[in-house]
């Protein structure tokens, strides 16, 4: 064996029996070489710019590798392959699969789905089975714009038990990225609640909001109170202080206004404020990403309503 041919076997077999040509140059081999090896059986072009040894074992894992080995530069496995990597439950690995480069690439491979993206935060990089991933929050966000509400609760509910997120980062990564036009946000967030409904008690926000007033050393709120009547219909609120007159809903992701409930969530609030209440409202955003500006509009109002 030639010395170049120990180069190329040491770095391949490292690589699930894979050398891409850009790895062969820097070894010392020509195109030239490359070419002679091809022709000799040595090497086994499987891709533009990749190579397979001669009895390496054909996986969809291997040939994941040899994809990204073959595009090279900062790539990303995403979507159902990404989900596969990450274990989340319903997802197999296999061809077709589906990749990540940054914009401005004119990536093509026939049989895989190339994706761009303008951008990818350090939070939402990840490694498995020592494949650049995105991460376990990026994953399930981007599977909601083609998974079906059962795969993207079964998808919820594996990544969380296996410890590919937790809820807050979960939360923190879908009001990110709303920002920038990613679409299935509102599929996700059904299959949050979806998940949520399954658990039984409070919202994740819900569940938020009490664990900021906790760590704030603020007194714990009483929740799901029904306090008057508006109309027809009772008055429930997410929270109330005791020994004060200050009540506090949080806004879900979704929370959006037809004319017809802006006027029912009218009749509420004068409703809250006819019985002597003072109501506080708070977005997901502001739960989210703006704790401390809620938090300290929280203690303006307490002292005040003892």
């Amino acid at each position: 064996m030639t010395n170049l041919n120990r180069r190329i076997a040491s770095v391949a077999n490292g690589q699930l029996g894979i050398v891409s040509r850009s790895q062969a140059h820097s070894m010392g081999g020509s195109d030239d070489q490359l070419r002679r090896r091809v022709k000799s059986g040595t090497l086994l072009p499987i891709g533009r710019q990749t190579f397979r040894l001669p009895g390496a074992d054909v996986t969809a894992l291997a040939d994941l590798r040899a994809l990204l080995l073959d595009i090279g530069g900062h790539v990303w496995a995403s979507g159902p392959t990404a989900a596969a990597l990450l274990g989340f439950d319903g997802y197999r690995l296999a061809a077709p699969f589906d990749v990540t480069v940054l914009r401005g690439r004119n990536i093509q491979r026939v049989g895989h789905r190339i994706h761009t993206t303008t951008e990818l935060d350090l939070i939402d990089r990840a490694h498995a089975s020592q494949v650049a991933v995105f991460s376990g929050a990026r994953t399930l966000i981007d599977l909601a714009r083609t998974a079906t509400l059962e795969q993207l609760v079964i998808a919820l509910d594996s990544g969380l038990r296996d410890g590919r997120f937790n809820e807050d980062l979960l939360h923190r990564r879908i009001n990110a990225l709303a920002s920038r036009g990613r679409y299935g946000i509102p599929k996700l967030l059904d299959a949050i609640n979806t998940y949520e409904h399954g658990r039984g008690g409070h919202s994740w926000l819900e569940r938020r909001f009490l664990e900021l007033v906790n760590d704030a050393g603020l007194p714990r709120p009483v929740t799901q109170q029904v306090l008057t009547r508006a109309r027809d219909r009772v008055v429930r609120v997410d929270f109330r202080f005791r020994g004060t007159n200050v009540v506090v809903e949080v806004l879900g992701y979704r929370y959006h206004r037809t004319p017809q409930q802006i006027e029912r969530d009218t009749e509420r609030l004068n409703a809250l404020i006819a019985d002597g209440y003072r109501p506080y409202q708070f977005t997901y955003a502001s739960v989210v990403d703006r704790p401390d500006a809620l938090l300290d509009e929280l203690r303006a109002a307490l002292p005040r309503s003892a």
